[in-house]
């Protein structure tokens, strides 16, 4: 059988085109202005070109002669065995692709294929092809633009987001502003005072200096009287004795003595039985004046082993349970009933408050100072509160009255801290007048100042059933004191700036101290040495406190973090919670949990 060949020759023409060079051709400068064409009169590219066609079509039909012949681009159809190929080669047969092109070249030379096996494949298969290839191209457009959508969608989430933390941020700016311009109003309410009361006491003070001065005066116009007596009576004696005539003394010519006043004084303050040494051992001048109880130093702490060691590894293992919003200013002082799980805040909002813990329900709030309340401290028993402010006050809250039984007005200036003795008949409060006053509950008086510290007392603490006192002071000395007399027993020199607090360790064996630039340190009440000291700095270090083991000390610091310090080991940790600086902290007798309070206004609970 003949095999029908197409012998039809297909040839491509050439054309030579003529390289064309711009170097001689002269531009010619075209001045650039601004709004060349309005913008309604702009057209966009496809318009444009359709219109510039247009144009050369029109053009070409008035022109006259025969339109010229553009040469035809025919797209040559494809065959079988290339379509074929291209086939096997898109769907990776390379083995099968070898397979085919062997047979394939072997039966055409033997002349066993027919032209319509090797003719040119249908239309419907390359049009399929070109169907699968868009729908490929499409898919894969499909997915791009699928991801797209989901990164344009996380983005959109993701500045959501970013919207309302902005705008809590800027809400909470906004009531850090009010805050303070409240705090700026009542600070400028209250410094308008002080030109008044300076100007008191200059007045106070001008008055005692003219007294001063009138009494020295007086003094010296005595003693010179007094000489002149004196020498005349001399020169009497020496012009008589000489005539040997004898003369009388007279005893009522001079007033009393200094010392005889003093005596008369004392007589007159004693009673008609004469001199105090006279009197009955049981006489009191006060006669609702407590007395001190004897001071066995028996802490029971030393004797219950259990808390040394039921928190000896605690440093790291406080965890945040619980917080809650207390007040609206920043929380200064903290104190925990002694029976019950309740707990104590006072605020710079003026307030204090009482709370169940650890749920954070209120049960109670007390208003009555009309400044900062610095510090509070429950009753041994529980059944009152004290409370110190910047108005130079303290104040006894009665919980079965739910009022204010009485108010301390001694101190002069603001009270930083109070602490109950264990009998619950004295109260200790340290001042910014540089003194500690103690003040007996029954008398309702101040019994002893005690005055040593040459700046603002800033912390004082009764040692847990013991007359001893704790004080830390701004002139950078931690001092020990006897309750009963008021009298200094002993002074720890180290610290270089003001000590912000000093406390006991629940033994009563260690004394820790803190100061404004973050030192810390421990003293040995024993052999009245330091332990040991570091630094947390250069943040201030505003409290410490010993847990009931006494191995580990926390430290409440201006950077908005609580610092554990564990003694045996050295090693400190942090426990990040707070928002702003840290005020105060307490632990809890039984160990089982710590609760700090801060600037921001939120008290946090640590087990």
């Amino acid at each position: 059988m003949a095999l029908n060949i197409d012998t039809e020759k297909y040839y491509i023409e050439k054309e030579e085109v003529a390289l064309d060079s711009d170097d001689d051709y002269t531009y010619e400068e075209v001045p650039v202005e601004d709004d060349l064409v309005p913008p309604e009169l702009e057209e966009d590219l496809d318009a444009a070109v359709r219109t510039i066609r247009e144009a050369n079509d029109d053009a070409i039909a008035r022109a006259p002669g025969p339109p010229v012949a553009k040469p035809a681009v025919y797209q040559k159809p494809e065959v079988v065995d290339d379509f074929v190929r291209n086939f096997l080669i898109h769907m990776g047969m390379s083995r099968t692709l070898d397979c085919f092109q062997t047979e394939w070249y072997e039966l055409q030379e033997r002349g066993l294929l027919k032209y319509a096996d090797i003719g040119i494949v249908p239309d419907v298969y390359t049009r399929n092809q070109e169907l699968e290839n868009e729908i490929e191209f499409l898919q894969k457009e499909a997915t791009k633009f699928q991801n797209a959508a989901i990164k344009a969608k996380d983005l959109y989430v993701k500045l959501r987001k970013e919207r309302d933390f902005h705008r809590m941020h800027h809400k909470r700016v906004v009531q850090e502003k009010n805050k303070l311009i409240d705090d700026i109003k009542r600070l400028k309410r209250h410094y308008s005072q002080y030109p008044d009361n300076m100007q008191a006491l200059k007045k106070k003070y001008e008055a005692a200096m003219k007294e001063k001065m009138l009494a020295n005066l007086e003094r010296d116009r005595a003693l010179g009287q007094v000489t002149g007596l004196q020498s005349t009576i001399k020169n009497l004696e020496l012009s008589q004795g000489g005539s040997g005539v004898k003369v009388e003394e007279k005893k009522d010519t001079k007033g009393p003595t200094h010392k005889q006043l003093l005596m008369e004084r004392q007589k007159r303050s004693a009673g008609a039985d004469g001199d105090v040494g006279n009197q009955a051992p049981g006489f009191k001048r006060y006669v609702n004046d407590s007395e001190f109880p004897v001071d066995h130093g028996i802490n029971p702490f030393l004797n219950q082993s259990k808390y040394m060691t039921a928190n000896a590894a605690r440093a790291g293992g406080f965890r945040l349970s619980n917080s809650f919003v207390a007040h609206t200013h920043a929380i200064s002082g903290l104190a925990l009933h002694p029976r019950k799980q309740i707990l104590a805040t006072a605020s710079d909002d003026q307030t204090w408050k009482i709370w169940a813990i650890p749920s954070g329900e209120i049960i109670m709030t007390g208003e009555g100072h009309t400044d900062w309340v610095s510090d509070c401290d429950f009753h041994p028993i529980g059944s009152s509160l004290a409370t110190t402010s910047g108005d130079s006050t303290v104040k006894i809250w009665d919980f079965s009255k739910a009022a204010c039984v009485h108010t301390f007005t001694d101190h002069t200036a603001a009270v930083w801290s109070c602490s109950w003795h264990t009998c619950g008949n004295f109260l200790a409060t340290s001042s910014m007048d540089n003194t500690a006053k103690v003040f007996d509950l029954n008398s309702l008086r101040c019994r002893y100042s005690l005055r040593g510290h040459m700046d603002s007392v800033n912390s004082v603490e009764f040692l847990p059933y013991s007359n001893t006192l704790l004080t830390s002071s701004a002139d950078k000395t931690v001092s020990l004191w006897d309750g009963r007399t008021g009298l200094c027993a002993q002074t720890f020199y180290g610290h270089m700036h003001s000590v912000n607090h000093a406390t006991f360790s629940f033994r009563g064996d260690i004394i820790g101290s803190c100061d404004a630039y973050g030192v810390i340190k421990l003293w040995d009440v024993r052999s009245v040495a330091p332990m040991a000291s570091f630094e947390i700095g250069p943040h201030s270090a505003n409290k410490i406190g010993f847990d009931t083991s006494g191995g580990v000390v926390a430290i409440a610091c201006n950077d908005s973090m609580l610092k554990m310090y564990e003694i045996a080991t050295g090693t400190i940790t942090s426990l990040a919670g707070h928002e702003d600086a840290v005020q105060c902290l307490i632990f809890d007798v039984g160990g089982e949990f710590m609760v700090s309070g801060g600037s921001d206004n939120v008290v946090r609970i640590w087990s």
